[in-house]
C-alpha cells in the first residue's frame, strides 16, 4: 500500500471524524468506517473496530476540554434538573437504562458510539444547553466507544498497526481543535457551527455511498 495515499485517506477520515466529535459529539465511525472501507478495503467489521478506538481518545480529550470550560454535567448525566424535581426516581432508573441500553447496542453493533443519539436525548429531551449536551455526550460516548472496541478486537483481533495508529492520531488531533474552538464559541456560532458539520459529513457519506454503487 502507497504510503502517502494511506496517510491522506486517514488525514481526511480523521479530520472529518474528530470534527464531528468536537463540534457535536458525533461518533467517528459516521465518517471512518465508510472510508477504509470504501478507499482502502477493509472488512466492515475491522473498519467498525478501528473506528470504535478512535473514538476513545477523541471523545476523552474532548470531554476534558468541555469539561475544563465548565459544560460537563457529570452529576445530572442521564437527567437535568428539571426533570429530577418532577419525575420519580424510579422512572428516571427506567429511562436511563433503557436509553442506555439502546446506545450500547448501536455502539456495538453499527461501531457508532452513540453520541448523537446521547446528543438529541440531552438536548430535545432532558434540556441541556449544546454545550453542556456535546461535553456530557462525549464524556459518555469515552466508555462505549471503549467496550465496544475492546469486543471487536477480542472477536477479531488487532486491525493493521499502521492506519489504525494514524486514525486514532488524526481523530484526536481534530477533535481537540474543534472542542476548544466550540468552547469558545457563543452558542449560535456553535449551532451553526454543529450544523455545517453535520451536512458536510452526511454529503460526504452520501458520495462514498454513492461512489461504491
Amino acid at each position: 500500500m502507497n504510503v502517502l495515499y494511506l496517510v491522506l485517506v486517514t488525514f481526511f477520515a480523521g479530520m472529518g471524524a474528530g470534527l464531528g466529535t468536537g463540534f457535536a459529539g458525533m461518533s467517528a465511525a459516521a465518517v471512518i468506517t465508510p472510508v477504509l472501507v470504501t478507499f482502502l478495503d477493509f472488512e466492515p467489521y475491522t473498519a467498525v473496530g478501528i473506528a470504535l478506538s478512535s473514538d476513545v481518545l477523541a471523545s476523552a480529550i474532548s470531554a476534558y476540554t468541555y469539561g475544563k470550560n465548565g459544560n460537563l454535567d457529570i452529576k445530572n448525566v442521564m437527567t437535568s434538573k428539571e426533570a429530577i424535581k418532577s419525575e420519580s426516581v424510579q422512572k428516571q432508573i427506567v429511562q436511563s437504562i433503557l436509553c442506555g441500553v439502546f446506545i450500547g447496542f448501536i455502539c456495538g453493533f453499527v461501531g457508532a458510539g452513540g453520541g448523537m443519539m446521547m446528543l438529541l436525548i440531552l438536548t430535545m429531551i432532558l434540556g441541556y444547553d449544546l454545550k453542556t449536551a456535546v461535553g456530557t455526550s462525549v464524556f459518555i460516548m469515552a466508555f462505549t466507544a471503549l467496550t465496544g472496541a475492546a469486543s471487536h478486537f477480542w472477536i477479531d483481533g488487532l486491525p493493521p498497526l499502521a492506519p489504525w495508529l494514524l486514525c486514532i492520531f488524526f481523530t484526536l488531533l481534530w477533535a481537540q481543535i474543534a472542542a476548544k474552538i466550540a468552547n469558545k464559541a457563543s452558542p449560535i456560532l456553535l449551532n451553526r457551527l454543529t450544523g455545517v458539520v453535520l451536512v458536510i459529513l452526511g454529503v460526504v457519506v452520501l458520495g462514498f455511498d454513492f461512489f461504491v454503487k
